[in-house]
């Protein structure tokens, strides 16, 4: 190895560590909001997922503008950036446990909305911004990082298993703290958890701030001239935009609804540390997410996108029609949690069960959906990137309106949702992939783009 080669491979390394780090960063802010959520249902009946809605709506107004940040200052800065916002977003919430719990701004179905819920959904949408443009920058550069291709895709599922880690453990940690909710609990129940989190969004800053960030851009010059067609002129490629809506809002609807599900004695029967045991259930559902990225990485080099995503759709909408059909009086024996015990066993209904081993399912879902959708986009790619991060915003979206559905109509009748959702990836995967705007040209012209060896 030259004297050269020794520093660019150390360099990288440290690149791909942090990035990796970043990836559980996301996990771990996001799933923050649906067990958080089950404190304020206590307070208010309709605001389990309004926490999770904010996060995620953040994406709607982000996505393309945290892409542009990487073009303008660049990988490095544009993490920095995103790891202030979140100590920020943090800090506000931390900030609802302390005022505003005795101001009443308005009324909702009779019942008075006090300002430090609004001070917590502040809070929740800057952590969206936050998590974001941590996207923004942590996919591409891992796939910049690996050279692309089936080395690129390893790095991803890889920093794919440690985001399903953290999300494992985040929702175990909230239902520690917060135990059986009550009409008493509050956020004042998680601050230790929110000093945590702000505690490793100024670590990070400060580690970051003295570790390398290659930028992929600093050796391409672009010739400005405006590409004579979009991604929108790709038709699989609009279909697999509205597939990342529907599957974001399928992986987060099904383990948020799950929590509110088994927290409510009166439906699930756990009688005992309810809330704290629906958030470990849901945690093993992140878990299975793990397991699966972490064997889709080791079979994505024989096994193609389209054929895993058809598999995982079927087997997915078998199990959660499966759950909908089974009598909560169907019960098995799961890990769970007790504030007096630690973890121990509970017995959970069968249809709890079911719907975790959706994690195996979901878990490939993303990867196949991006890769089929910008396959044959050439120069679009990138435009197509942000497309597809300002459509994450189904995670907030439809969990919503699944939350409004079990409110109304029960919660596993809301399941219902996310089997039309399955049912559409489905269909994605056998027919809407195809791509067929081959006609259309997605090469760069002949002095548009210099691309120099990186």
């Amino acid at each position: 190895m030259s004297n050269n080669q020794a520093p660019q491979k150390k360099v990288r390394v440290v690149a791909i560590t942090t990035m990796f780090f970043l990836f559980a960063m996301i996990a771990f802010v996001t799933n923050l909001a649906a067990p958080i959520g089950t404190v304020w249902q206590g307070h208010y009946s309709w605001a389990g997922m309004m926490g999770n809605l904010m996060n995620f709506a953040a994406y709607l107004f982000m996505g393309i503008p945290a892409g542009n940040m990487l073009l303008r200052i660049g990988y490095k800065k544009t993490t920095l950036w995103a790891l202030a916002l979140g100590f920020i977003g943090i800090g506000v919430q931390y900030l609802s446990s302390l005022v505003g719990g005795d101001v009443a701004l308005f009324n909702i179905d009779g019942q008075p909305v006090m300002l430090n819920f609004i001070i917590y959904l502040l809070g929740a949408f800057v952590c969206g911004f936050c998590v974001c443009m941590l996207n923004t920058v942590v996919t591409p550069m891992l796939t910049l990082l690996g050279g692309g291709g089936n080395r690129g895709n390893q790095l991803l599922q890889t920093g794919g298993s440690l985001n399903s880690l953290a999300a494992t453990l985040t929702p175990v940690l909230v239902g520690i703290l917060i135990g059986k909710v009550t009409e008493n609990s509050s956020m004042s129940d998680v601050t230790p958890l929110l000093w945590i989190a702000m505690a490793v969004f100024a670590l990070s800053f400060i580690v970051i701030s003295f570790v390398h960030i290659p930028n992929p851009d600093s050796n391409i010059t672009k010739k400005h001239t405006k590409a004579p067609h979009s991604p929108w002129n790709f038709r699989h490629t609009v279909l697999g935009v509205i597939g990342i809506f529907f599957y974001v809002g399928t992986e987060v609807g099904i383990p948020g609804t799950l929590i509110f599900y088994l927290s409510d004695s009166t439906v699930s029967g756990i009688q005992e540390n309810a809330t704290s045991i629906a958030t470990a259930v849901a945690a093993v559902y992140w878990l299975l997410m793990l397991v699966g990225r972490t064997a889709s990485s080791f079979i994505s080099g024989k096994v193609s996108s389209k054929t895993q995503l058809t598999v995982a759709a079927i087997v997915a909408i078998c199990l959660v029609v499966g759950a909908i059909f089974t009598p909560s009086s169907v019960r098995l024996t799961m890990i769970g949690y007790s504030v007096e015990n630690g973890f121990t066993t509970a017995t959970v209904p069968l249809s709890a069960v079911l719907l975790v081993l959706v994690g195996l399912c979901t878990s490939v879902m993303w990867g196949g959906i991006f890769s089929l959708a910008v396959e044959g986009l050439g120069r679009y790619t990138a435009q197509a990137s942000g497309i597809f991060m300002m459509m994450v915003v189904g995670g907030g979206i439809m969990p919503f309106i699944q939350n409004i559905i079990a409110r109304n109509a029960g919660y596993m009748a809301s399941y219902w949702l996310v089997a039309a959702m399955l049912g559409y990836i489905l269909y994605y995967a056998l027919v809407g992939c195809k791509n067929v705007n081959k006609d259309i040209p997605v090469d760069y012209e002949v002095g548009e783009m210099v691309e120099n060896s990186l």
